[in-house]
């Protein structure tokens, strides 16, 4: 049998595992320095739990788990022959991997609440899966990186996750724009042209609007039913550039915009902080989840092509489908996967991330083994990275197995060494050898880690 693996997942080497943690440690430390906490959530939930979430889209995209041992068994006949898979599905899957860690948030706080302090902020670091066509930068397994406050309608969390956005990616130096919009000035763009009932299709058309273009849109737009006047409305909307611009727009339309007073009040706060990256309004903003109430957040990298580095907003009715109401809450995702590509593409990933030992024991005979395995667990004892070579082998073939794991001190113990109690040391990067007592291992392998 061949081995291969599923599209759209992927195998990760020890660099890159190491590589990964580390952008995983930074986006941690930030999360707490915040104040936010960490909790996990099953790899699967009950599809109940997970359908109409996420909009017609999200929920094509789910990945559906067979129900365990005769799935057909249950089946309805009729439904089999006639090939009905929307009911098929609902007889034979009750269960489906997590398409996002939001809506298994709201599961997790309404299950949990009284266990919980509200406002209660959390962070969760876990893979998700999403039957989406795989392409650069877009896999079917990834990891996301969440943090919410819920338990609150203070539009200082909005404004506070700007600035976690802004502080995670000058540390992992990604020049980044954050896009800022809201649902609300959506939906009251939607009444003004005439087509509240017609706001989730616009939403849905215009999330497309970097796929598709703006032809796509209006094409988009018109099989959902809107009529070329409204299409021309909104395509002008989506030509407004800034704050001041919604604002004119919005008179022009003599509607007092509770989206627009949210926006406003959201930069209030970060005017007076200072930031690293660009923060903008964008008018084509508009986050295909249709869970999203209020402020919708989006980052782009200002100097790749990669697509989206992470998105979130605020959700007021999310733990309503689980029968809690008054429960506001506001969240974003980093995609860790993509951060990813772009550091390796860019270099940006510190250069002795790798080196996953500070030093290594090799030996000549059976006794200078032994006693190379007493040191070893010495300097292992006082937190200092220490393998051994497994067995008693030629010089030249350990110190090649040295030389491919990147190790930067090989200790030399042989029957000279022994009678001395020394190691000669070598310095791999320098080529430099000297030899230091057994007792001074320790220190002299601290002093230049």
């Amino acid at each position: 049998m061949k081995p291969s693996i599923a599209k759209g997942t992927r195998d990760f080497l020890p660099h890159q595992v190491i590589k990964r943690k580390y952008i995983f440690d930074i986006i941690k430390t930030v999360f707490e320095t915040y104040g936010y906490v960490p909790i996990e959530t099953p790899s699967f939930e009950l599809l109940s739990t997970l359908t109409g979430k996420y909009g017609e889209e999200g929920d094509r995209l789910l990945f559906k788990i067979l129900n365990n041992g005769d799935f057909l068994g249950k089946a309805d006949e009729k439904d089999l022959c006639e090939k009905n898979s929307k009911k098929i599905v609902s007889q034979i899957s009750k269960r489906g991997l997590r398409y996002d860690l939001t809506v298994p948030f709201a599961r997790f706080v309404v299950m949990h609440e009284n266990d919980l302090t509200f406002p209660f902020k959390r962070y969760q670091i876990q893979p998700v899966w999403r039957a989406d066509r795989p392409q650069k930068g877009r896999y079917q397994e990834f990891y996301q990186c969440d943090v919410d406050a819920i338990g609150s309608d203070s539009l200082m969390y909005e404004a506070e996750l700007v600035k976690i956005y802004d502080d995670v990616f000058t540390k992992l130096k990604i020049p980044i724009q954050i896009r800022i919009n809201n649902r609300k000035v959506l939906e009251e763009m939607s009444i003004a042209i005439g087509a509240k009932d017609k706001f989730i299709d616009i939403t849905i058309a215009i999330d497309k609007l970097d796929k598709i273009g703006m032809e796509g849109v209006e094409q988009e737009l018109s099989k959902r039913g809107l009529n070329h006047k409204a299409i021309e409305s909104i395509k002008s909307y989506l030509e407004i550039d800034s704050i001041g611009g919604i604002t004119d727009w919005f008179e022009h339309q003599q509607i007092d915009s509770e989206g627009l007073k949210e926006l406003k009040t959201v930069f209030h706060y970060l005017y007076s902080i200072p930031l690293h990256n660009h923060v903008i309004y964008d008018a084509t903003l508009a986050r295909g989840l249709n869970y999203y109430t209020g402020c919708i957040l989006e980052v782009k990298a200002t100097d790749a092509e990669i697509g989206s580095l992470g998105g979130g907003g605020r959700y007021d009715e999310l733990t309503e489908v689980f029968d809690r109401k008054g429960m506001s809450g506001v969240g974003i995702s980093f995609g860790a996967e993509r951060i990813y590509d772009i550091m390796e593409e860019k270099n940006l990933f510190p250069g002795d991330l790798i080196h996953t030992l500070d030093i290594l024991f090799v030996t000549f005979d059976e006794f200078s083994h032994k006693e190379a395995f007493k040191l070893a667990s010495n300097l292992r004892h006082h937190g200092i990275k220490t393998d051994i070579y497994p067995a008693p082998a030629k010089m030249k073939k350990q110190m090649k197995y040295a030389d491919a794991i990147g190790v930067p001190y090989v200790a030399i113990l042989g029957g000279n060494e022994m009678e001395k109690r020394v190691v000669s040391l070598k310095n791999m990067e320098t080529g430099e050898q000297k030899e230091v007592a057994w007792d001074d291992l320790k220190k002299e392998i601290s002093s230049n880690h």
